[in-house]
């Protein structure tokens, strides 16, 4: 368990990047480089819908399609990758259900983590101020002390109305 001042520095970060989210609209029709990295394992894919998925050889490694984005959704990123076992459980509300089979607001992020440690990930999130802002209010709803349930409860509730229908996320299991 971490420390009060590791927490809070944690929290201060997220709160951070919650205020530079604010500043987002939802999904847009931002362009996204594509970097200059090199993809293990797989190829990149490119989806129908237009999202990009690359692998890295694992969780701490960030795909090559956020080498020349902003420092906060490198963050939002590796905060995703970190709160798999929360983020797996929350809604996306951004239409992605729709346009992307997406089944939560984690596979705007991350579509899989391979046996062998790699990551594929989705740069969905990139372009999406809704996605990025359901993964940074869970992850701190849940430093600060809610539970798996009231997590989701508050995500529900808040972007129920005015937002697109959600993703077909079960709801958590204890």
């Amino acid at each position: 368990m971490a420390s009060k001042p590791e927490r809070r520095i944690g929290l201060v970060q997220i709160v951070m990047v919650l205020l530079m989210l604010m500043l987002l609209s939802a999904c847009g029709a931002t362009t996204v480089s594509e970097g200059q990295g090199t993809v293990q394992h797989k190829q990149d894919h490119l989806l129908p819908n237009g999202d990009l998925r690359q692998c890295t050889s694992s969780v701490n490694e960030l795909p090559p399609f956020l080498d020349n984005g902003e420092e906060e959704l490198r963050l939002v990123y590796k905060l995703a990758a970190e709160n798999e076992h929360l983020l797996q459980w929350m809604p996306c509300y951004c239409g992605c259900g729709d346009s992307a089979n997406h089944r939560s607001n984690l596979d705007c992020f991350v579509h899989e983590r391979l046996e062998d440690g790699s990551v594929q990930w989705d740069d969905h999130g990139t372009r999406c101020g809704v996605c990025q802002r359901i993964a940074v209010e869970a992850v701190k709803l849940q430093q600060e002390g809610k539970s798996l349930d009231a997590v989701r409860k508050v995500i529900d509730d808040k972007y129920r109305e005015g937002y697109a229908a959600p993703t077909p996320t079960t709801m958590p299991t204890m």
